[in-house]
């Protein structure tokens, strides 16, 4: 992580085209990863990206079960 672009939540929002609240909701969701940090949250350019690709429709989990 050391050297990784670290996003604001504003700054998620206008790339996903969405408001700041959604993205927040997503933090407490748990859909997105963030890292808290004084009175607000950061976004790792990896996990915005790994969010991103879960959310593809034609997205699919690999199984480890099997």
């Amino acid at each position: 992580m050391p050297g990784e672009e670290l996003l604001t939540v504003e700054e998620v929002a206008k790339e996903l085209r969405v408001t700041p609240k959604t993205v927040r909701t997503y933090i407490s969701n748990g859909e997105l990863v963030a890292i808290a940090l004084g009175k607000g949250y950061k976004i790792t350019r990896n996990d915005l990206d790994d969010f991103i690709r879960r959310r593809r429709t034609d997205y699919k989990p690999t199984n480890q079960n099997h």
